[in-house]
């Protein structure tokens, strides 16, 4: 089994903004149950550019987040790199910076780790409020259960052809 050193898993999100903080709440449930040894928790809240080293520090980056799709709330929402959004634009503040952003700049300081994907669940409520909508705290396992799915992906490594096992 391939360890997962340098893994990390970021949540994301407001949590005064209702579903919003998903990530964050995802993320409070994850430290409280055992995790793979070489998987870090971190709390990216709000962040903006403080995050870029954070994500060009790691091997593997999981983020975990509100994500619209169109979906119905509550769904489960996974982005492969390939399908994550990022981009550069012009802001008026540096405040304004997320994580599409910084995930522009580190594909383009060529830092982007190679298995980069987003575990979201689709929000009901984006307002100002504190919980999570029922919707998305009825879908709070199913996306525990994608985190979880992930890194047991990553844990595996296929045997090439002609090799034995632990030869």
């Amino acid at each position: 089994m391939n360890d997962l050193t340098g893994t990390l898993l970021l949540g994301l999100g407001n949590p005064l903004m209702g579903d919003d903080g998903a990530g964050l709440v995802a993320l409070e449930r994850l430290r409280a149950a055992p995790l793979p040894a070489g998987v870090t928790l971190a709390d990216g809240g709000t962040w903006g550019l403080n995050l870029l080293p954070a994500v060009e520090g790691c091997r593997r980056l999981l983020v975990i987040d509100a994500v619209r799709s169109g979906q119905p709330p509550g769904t489960v929402v996974i982005l492969e790199r390939e399908e994550i959004p990022r981009f550069l634009t012009t802001k008026l503040s540096p405040h304004q910076i997320d994580l599409r952003e910084v995930l522009a700049l580190a594909e383009w300081r060529g830092t982007l780790p190679e298995e980069t994907v987003v575990v979201g669940i689709e929000p009901a409520v984006v307002e100002l409020r504190t919980g999570l909508s029922a919707s998305v705290a009825a879908g709070m396992d199913a996306l525990l259960t994608a985190v979880h799915a992930r890194l047991e992906l990553w844990r595996a490594v296929p045997t090439p052809v002609g090799m034995v096992p632990g030869a």
